[in-house]
């Protein structure tokens, strides 16, 4: 893998706004913290997605990752999650 990571990542107003859509009531509110670390799930599940979609092409040897490889991974990968 010679390819530059590039980082992921997600607004902390993306982020807390989806939070806060699943809220029932108006008055519950969400912390710094809770967005924090909701971030980074997200982060660390995107990344092994990808990581695990990039294997599972390259095991399939295909050159190039498709909606097919990440829909293979992805029970497993919700599994562990």
């Amino acid at each position: 893998m010679a390819a530059k990571e590039e980082e992921i990542c997600f607004k902390k107003e993306t982020v807390s706004k989806l939070l806060s859509s699943s809220f029932k009531e108006d008055k519950t509110k969400l912390s710094g913290d809770a967005t924090q670390l909701m971030r980074e799930m997200l982060r660390v599940f995107v990344q092994e997605a990808a990581l695990r979609s990039l294997k599972q092409a390259e095991s399939e040897d295909c050159n190039q990752v498709e909606i097919e490889h990440f829909e293979k991974i992805l029970p497993q990968l919700l599994l562990d999650f």
